[in-house]
Parts: C-alpha cells; sequence; structure tokens
C-alpha cells in the first residue's frame, strides 16, 4: 500500500514511527513521502529547528520534503507521480486546499472524540475542561476544520492525574492502532465505512495562547490544577508575583485555605508556597524562576523567596 504522510507535531512523530514498525516487515506501511513544514527559528537562540515529523523521517530513513506550501503545483505533481492508495495528515498546522484535496483519498488522525475538540489543541482542551474521556477520531479530510466525516474512533480515559504528556502518549498508540486497522481494512479489499459528524455536539479546542498560560486566581483551585496538567511539560503555566514576575509553574496540588488566608495572592505558609483562588488555593509544588531551571518551591522560598517577604 503506497501512501504519503502530512505531519508536523511530535503527536504525528510517533505516529509516523508506528506505521513504520519494522521496515520490509509485513506489518509495515512506511510512507512512500513525508511532508512536513520548514525548518523555523526556535528557542531562545532562535537558531533553526526541524519539526518533530522532519527529525523522525531522516531518522527512520523516508522520503522527506518541506515545501512551503503542498498546495503548490509542484509537490502536487511530486505527489501524483507516486500515485499513492492515500494519503495520511496528523497535526499538520497548514490548509490542504484543492485541487489537492480532490485529487487523493485523505484520512486525517485527530486526537478527540469528533466532534467534541475540533482545532488545534484537543488534548490540552479536554484535560482543562474536566472531561472524564477522549479519544482519538480518523475521519475524511474537507475544507472545513476537523469537519469531515468519521471511518473510525476510539476512547480513552482520562485519569485525575493525567498531564498532557501521558495522555499524549496513550492517545499516540490508539491513533496508531486505528491507523493500522484502516490499513489492514484497505489491504483486505475492503471500503472504509463514513460516518457526518454532529454539527450539534460541536465543540472548538483554541490554540494555547499567553492568556492560557496565566494562571488567573478568580478561578477555582480544581479549574486552575487541570490547566497546569494540560499544559504540562509542553508549555507550561506562569503565575503573576506582586511585583509583576512571571514565576513558572510546573506541578501543583490543591490545598484548603482559611478564610483568613484568602486575598494573599501568592504567599508561603508553613514552608508551603500557595495561590489563593476563587475556590481553595493551589499548592506550587515545583516552579521556575525566570532564567533558572526548574525547582521544589521549598528550594524557591530559600534560595528566591517572595517580593516583599
Amino acid at each position: 500500500m503506497r501512501t504519503v504522510f502530512l505531519g508536523t507535531s511530535e503527536f504525528a512523530a510517533a505516529l509516523l514511527t508506528r506505521l513504520v514498525g519494522e521496515r520490509g516487515k509485513p506489518d509495515s506501511y512506511a510512507p512512500t513521502l513525508v511532508l512536513t513544514r520548514p525548518d523555523r527559528p526556535a528557542g531562545r537562540g532562535r537558531k533553526l529547528a526541524s519539526p518533530p515529523v522532519a527529525e523522525t523521517a531522516r531518522m527512520l530513513g523516508l522520503e522527506l520534503a518541506q515545501p512551503e506550501s503542498v498546495n503548490e503545483p509542484v509537490v502536487r505533481d511530486l505527489i501524483a507521480d507516486l500515485a499513492p492508495d492515500a494519503l495520511v495528515v496528523c497535526a499538520f498546522g497548514a490548509l490542504v486546499k484543492e485541487p489537492l484535496l480532490s485529487d487523493h483519498e485523505m484520512l486525517n488522525v485527530h486526537p478527540s472524540l469528533l466532534p467534541r475538540w475540533r482545532g488545534a489543541a484537543p488534548i490540552e482542551r479536554a484535560i482543562m475542561a474536566g472531561d472524564e474521556r477522549t479519544g482519538v477520531s480518523i475521519m475524511r479530510l474537507v475544507a472545513g476544520l476537523d469537519s469531515g466525516p468519521v471511518c473510525l474512533s476510539a476512547s480513552e480515559p482520562i485519569h485525575a492525574d493525567d498531564t498532557f504528556g501521558s495522555l499524549a502518549g496513550r492517545l499516540e498508540r490508539v491513533g496508531g492502532d486505528l491507523l493500522l486497522s484502516a490499513f489492514e481494512a484497505l489491504d483486505r479489499g475492503e471500503t472504509l465505512t463514513f460516518a457526518e459528524q454532529d454539527e450539534r455536539q460541536v465543540t472548538y479546542a483554541e490554540k494555547i495562547g499567553p492568556a492560557d498560560r496565566l494562571l488567573d486566581p478568580t478561578q477555582s483551585a480544581l479549574e486552575l490544577e487541570r490547566v497546569v496538567r494540560a499544559l504540562s511539560p509542553h508549555i507550561g503555566t506562569r503565575v503573576e508575583l506582586s511585583d509583576g514576575t512571571l514565576l513558572g509553574v510546573q506541578r501543583v496540588a490543591s490545598a484548603m485555605l482559611s478564610a483568613t488566608d484568602a486575598g494573599e495572592g501568592v504567599h508561603a505558609r508553613d514552608g508551603r508556597l500557595l495561590l489563593d483562588c476563587a475556590e481553595g488555593a493551589l499548592e506550587l509544588l515545583e516552579v521556575q524562576p525566570p532564567g533558572k531551571r526548574p525547582m521544589a518551591a521549598e528550594a524557591f522560598l530559600r534560595g528566591h523567596g517572595l517580593p516583599g517577604a
């Protein structure tokens, strides 16, 4: 089975690795070509860095291209010359437009139970919302945002201590299982059956922005604890101290707060670093001062302390 893979993120890179498996083995579905985004400046030094899918494709010895746009005629011709049976799209991060959309069967692997959490940050938004379950869906790629008909899906529970990292790891395995099942069915000559999404159930997973990272004490401790888990370890959250410093927050736990302590913002009490919230308090267990490594809250209080303390 000849395929072309379009992807960019760590999630997509894990799926690509799963497809390849052991090359040459009967269960290997190594794509004929991998397409991903161009290298971009990243990090404090703004050095050029390759997307995770590009690094994975090179490591696996796969044919790789990084065009500015997959919709360019030269890229469409490149794909057409390969005569693929299907194009697989996963977290590509750029629009695929006509006529490429109609030129090939396109299977899009999306880490949510569609139509819930269409969009850029489905794993993060599911944790933030307190969903009990999420999953992976395979749909036909269409012009609308994650709105194509779904052929396969599988659910995965969200545990109370799940971070983005732990949940994404499990969803990568679920997505790999589903995609391999789809390919095996096609290899047997079967036809995939697609069902339209229920538009009444749609929710959108907006891209994570700076405001999402800043812990807002007008929310409850439970809500903020979910935000920290949802953005760990890949993005991270921050809390504003009394002098305006933004302190990175890596790990937290809900804590009780007496009425006499309310309104103190970020404060230390009995060797603990606390953020009072609209309901309850958040204990900051691991933090990261600007320009420093992550450290336990106790070490931060000993070596840095809070402004004005």
